[in-house]
């Protein structure tokens, strides 16, 4: 996101605790001006200056939020809003946050808009749906608040997740032959590539203020919800040689078909470039030209395994703080 911002010729400067420095994939993220800031530890002076923040910081996925579910709500709720106060009270006109499609939880085979009942089944969920329902309070003339709804992410970037379906489909087929899908396959998931996330969130940051205020937007295509089962089908025939195979983990309860028309009509700058034939493809050849191996795939790549072989080597303490960072807030 940050070369795509600054290429529309904004000034981007990061904050990051730098937990998944380990898990760089191709080339090593591009250099900017980073605040080396835990979330929980941001102070309106950080802030300062700035006319916009793009809020993505988080416990990124549903098993890694179920780590310990006190700890998820105390970074992506509570630290989530405490940040949006912090921007606010700084002069921060643009607050964009990163929410998800899984708010929706399982709403079945309907095509849910924005305005769909929220029931989410996981804590990383409820901590979206908190936040949202926290920061619309907070809009007026000053301060717009935008919430992005990502469909499920794939796709190459700088910084690996190998745990993330299409990800972790075709990283298997690529490695090892067989895809494993865990479940019966019958849940449904809408897909959206990173860039394409990257470009709604330069959208949102460029569109009139009024048009996205307080606003909800899913972030992905309408025709590109699939069932696990077929995208399944669709790594194998994207990757030859390679079978699939079911696991017995029976149904999954996270199941939603999602529409995203509504960031179409209100942010017409958001034009999705990606399919997820596409990305297979991307994927299938970055994973064979850098030689990724089955074990890259199940280590480093994966947030959970990451964040515990570190908690493990003592770089991490209980609360996931870099244990330098810990003794200096101290």
């Amino acid at each position: 996101m940050a070369p795509l911002l600054q290429s529309a010729g904004h000034e981007v400067t990061g904050l990051d605790t730098n937990l998944f420095a380990n898990s760089t994939f191709t080339v090593a993220p591009a250099d900017y001006p980073t605040l080396t800031v835990d979330l929980r530890d941001v102070q309106a002076e950080h802030l300062a200056g700035f006319d916009a923040v793009i809020h993505l910081a988080a416990l990124s996925n549903d098993p890694l939020g179920s780590l310990d579910p006190a700890l998820t709500y105390d970074i992506n709720h509570k630290a989530s809003v405490r940040l949006a106060e912090f921007a606010r009270a700084a002069g921060v006109r643009r607050f964009l946050y990163s929410s998800s499609c899984s708010v929706y939880g399982s709403a079945g085979d309907e095509l849910v808009t924005e305005e769909a009942p929220l029931a989410p089944v996981t804590p990383y969920g409820e901590s979206k749906v908190w936040v949202e329902a926290e920061l619309v309070n907070m809009a007026d003339s000053t301060f717009c608040p935008v919430f992005l709804r990502n469909a499920t992410a794939y796709g190459v970037s700088p910084c690996l997740r190998s745990d993330l379906v299409l990800n972790d489909f075709v990283g298997a087929a690529v490695t090892t032959g067989t895809i494993v899908v865990k479940s019966d396959g019958s849940a449904l998931r809408p897909l959206v590539h990173i860039g394409d996330i990257s470009g709604a969130f330069l959208a949102a940051l460029e569109a009139p203020e009024d048009a996205v205020r307080g606003e909800a937007f899913n972030v992905g295509r309408t025709d590109e919800n699939f069932t696990v089962r077929e995208l399944a089908e669709l790594v194998r025939a994207g990757v030859p040689g390679s079978d699939v195979t079911f696991g017995t983990g029976g149904k999954d309860s996270r199941s939603y078909r999602v529409s995203f028309e509504k960031i179409r009509r209100h942010v017409p700058g958001f034009v999705p470039q990606w399919t997820v034939a596409a990305g297979i493809e991307e994927l299938r050849a970055a994973y064979e030209a850098q030689g990724t191996t089955q074990a890259d795939l199940n280590s480093r790549y994966v947030r959970l395994h990451e964040l515990k072989r570190q908690q493990d080597a003592g770089a991490l303490d209980a609360t996931l703080r870099p244990r330098k960072l810990a003794a200096a807030s101290a």
